[in-house]
């Protein structure tokens, strides 16, 4: 038995793996690694159903103090192209979502240093007194940061005010790689890798739920990677407030790290597979279609994910690198029942709201 087979085994007879287990599990056979995440994915998803939620993702504003080499949307304040959106245009994509039969508001935008918290807490609460039904999963660990800061509190007691205006739970953005070498490098001006995780603790424990993301196909090594899935593992240990994980790889094109090479598709559905492994006590992952296109993401049901992600009616951060999928509900139906499997549409708390069969 090979060294990969062995830790699969490790895997599968109850054991935790280690750092050096998710590092020579890179070494392993594409088809092997699919296998076993399907295993395990099937031990929290009997059945073949895969769902995905109809949401909008909003980006209100763009401006942005964080200058990210790989970000081609930010604009910095006070030039030509930063803009904040206008409340009522917010209210008409959100009713475009209602109109639509959709559940989930997004809305995330750059660290923008002039909005402060009550900015926000109107905001979240005249939509929640508009818009009753929607779910609000808004706001990245970064923005949160900011509203923080300039209100010269900490996050803890933001995070308590901005649940009281409707918050309702937080995307994962921002992660990146959680690790301090890597975000000197591709976002130096962003939160450490530290206070992204004490966010995302204040969340949990403030009761809001929190998405966990990675992004690879960059300056990351492959150790690198499975320390951020071992750091997400151990809070979640800690907290039980990640809802889901979600891998996608660097759009790098039309970027300042245009010289990187763009992950593949085997990286990609490797990263997938050997996520589950590792990742063990989060219970949903998500395909990322956004960046890795429809065929991919089909092809990524069988690596250990179980979930299509939103329909996102609006993107424009990955669109602006160039990269640019495009759903709508029946699209993703069609791709989730092609690959074999039965299509939900599910809410932010993963309830099944409709099946189609």
């Amino acid at each position: 038995m090979d060294i990969v087979q062995r830790i699969i085994e490790k895997r599968l007879s109850g054991t935790r793996l280690t750092l050096e287990d998710g590092i020579l599990l890179y070494q392993g056979d594409l088809l092997t690694l699919g296998k076993a995440a399907d295993t395990f994915k099937r031990q929290r998803h009997p059945g073949d159903v895969v769902t995905f939620v109809v949401d909008h993702l909003i980006a209100y504003t763009n401006v942005c103090v964080d200058d990210c080499s790989f970000c081609n949307f930010y604009a910095k304040p006070h030039t030509e192209k930063a803009h904040t959106m206008p409340k009522e245009d917010i209210f008409k994509k959100i009713q475009s979502l209602v109109d639509a039969g959709g559940t989930q508001v997004m809305l995330q935008g750059g660290v923008n240093p002039q909005l402060d918290l009550n900015y926000y807490v109107d905001l979240l609460s005249s939509i929640r007194a508009r818009f009753g039904q929607v779910y609000l999963h808004c706001f990245s660990p970064s923005e949160l940061d900011m509203i923080a800061r300039k209100a010269r509190l900490d996050i803890r007691e933001t995070v308590r005010k901005l649940k009281a205006a409707g918050l309702q739970a937080v995307p994962g953005a921002g992660a990146e790689i959680l690790v301090d070498r890597v975000r000197s490098i591709i976002s130096p001006k962003k939160i450490s890798a530290d206070r992204w995780i004490e966010i995302n603790r204040a969340c949990h424990e403030e009761g809001l739920m929190t998405t966990a993301t990675m992004v690879v196909g960059h300056v990351e090594t492959k150790e690198e990677r499975i320390i951020h899935l071992l750091k997400l593992r151990d809070l979640q240990d800690e907290t039980h407030g990640f809802r889901a994980f979600i891998p996608w790889t660097m759009a790098n094109q039309n970027t300042g790290l245009d010289h990187v090479p763009i992950a593949g598709g085997e990286d990609y559905l490797k990263t997938m597979a050997i996520s589950r492994l590792v990742l063990d006590n989060v219970t949903n992952f998500q395909t990322g279609w956004v960046t890795e296109g429809h065929k991919l993401a089909q092809v990524a049901l069988a690596f250990g994910a179980n979930d299509m992600g939103g329909v996102l009616m609006e993107e424009e951060v990955v669109s602006a690198t160039g990269v640019q999928y495009k759903t709508q509900p029946r699209t993703l139906i069609r791709l989730i029942q092609k690959a074999g499997y039965r299509a939900r549409q599910r809410n932010t708390e993963y309830d099944i709201i409709h099946s189609f069969d």
